[in-house]
């Protein structure tokens, strides 16, 4: 019987910077396993992304803001949201380890 690969296997305990694993590349999406050990935006740094990107904290917790928003958004195991194309924002904070799930689509 062949083992099917696991999304909690090969977790660095501490790495420099985040680790992106590309899970599956299609024409229109791609889906990607992001290990974050601690690590935030740097300072005064947003992300705005050319495609929708849909995101899921399967272990560990982090906290995202948005350039629009006062206060950043706590996400939890288990929690998920969309972040639409160019919606300006950052990772205030990560647990160690916080083991996400991120889904990038073309834009709707």
């Amino acid at each position: 019987m062949t083992a099917c690969p696991n999304l909690f296997a090969g977790v660095p305990a501490r790495a420099e910077e985040e680790v992106f694993e590309t899970l599956l590349a299609a024409p229109n999406a791609r889906i990607e396993r992001i290990v974050s050990t601690g690590q935030a935006s740097p300072p005064g740094h947003w992300y705005d992304g050319a495609e929708d990107e849909w995101v899921a904290v399967l272990k560990g917790a982090a906290e995202l803001r948005f350039a629009d928003e006062e206060a950043p958004r706590h996400l939890a195991e288990g929690d998920h949201l969309l972040i639409p194309a160019h919606r300006r924002h950052r990772v205030e904070r990560t647990a160690n380890p916080t083991i996400w799930l991120a889904v990038h689509l073309a834009p709707r």
